[in-house]
């Protein structure tokens, strides 16, 4: 079922599921499975950028109050590219109705009971802060912060984690926006010695 929508910040119109956690409602645009195709660009050593284009499947799934993250990218032929798995939310002190640290479960009592609280956490800038912790098997892990308003995420590497035996990977910067029902993503990397410069961005179709 389906009872309000969001939309304060933006011309779009979200329409809320009735079992969505309250702090997830500024992610509503996200929720679901979409899929569609981009292009791969960026420079290695002193090789000029080729174009490689690729297929994904993108999925925003609430779990408590958070976001499962999950990202599979394959090329044309299906070869698969890429995996990511991670985590986004709200950016916010943990609290005893948070889960852990490891199993500890959380006292299951919700910080917030009506959406009108959520008010309460807009930041400055009329949007909402928020974090996102993504993994890649290449052996690389980002924390990401940045802030989510309206239809749109941007978001940047606060610390990126990886194995003395992965590749040289320094630095992310990706932003997500809903523009005529379709997701556009574009990704930012510092890496293979290169400063932060555009590396991919896809143009995704709900796929429910």
């Amino acid at each position: 079922m389906y009872f309000s929508s969001y939309s304060r910040g933006s011309a779009n119109l979200f329409v809320i599921p009735d079992d969505l956690p309250i702090e997830l409602t500024p992610f509503t645009f996200l929720l679901g499975s979409w899929r569609g195709t981009g292009v791969i660009s960026y420079p290695i050593g002193d090789e000029p950028a080729k174009e490689i284009e690729f297929s994904q499947t993108l999925s925003f799934i609430p779990i408590g109050s958070r976001l499962e993250f999950r990202s599979d990218v394959t090329d044309l032929a299906g070869n698969p590219i890429s995996h990511e798995r991670g985590f986004w939310s709200l950016s916010r002190p943990a609290s005893a109705s948070d889960s852990g640290p490891g199993l500890l479960p959380g006292n299951g009592t919700p910080l917030l009971t009506v959406r009108e609280d959520l008010e309460l956490w807009r930041n400055s800038n009329g949007g909402f802060d928020i974090e996102a912790l993504i993994i890649q098997p290449s052996q690389v892990a980002e924390l990401y912060f940045g802030h989510i308003k309206g239809a749109r995420v941007d978001i940047a590497t606060d610390a990126v984690l990886r194995s003395p035996n992965a590749k040289d990977y320094a630095a992310g910067q990706r932003m997500f926006g809903l523009v005529e029902g379709a997701l556009l993503w574009a990704w930012d990397m510092a890496a293979h010695g290169q400063p932060l410069k555009s590396h991919a961005s896809a143009r995704l179709e709900r796929h429910d």
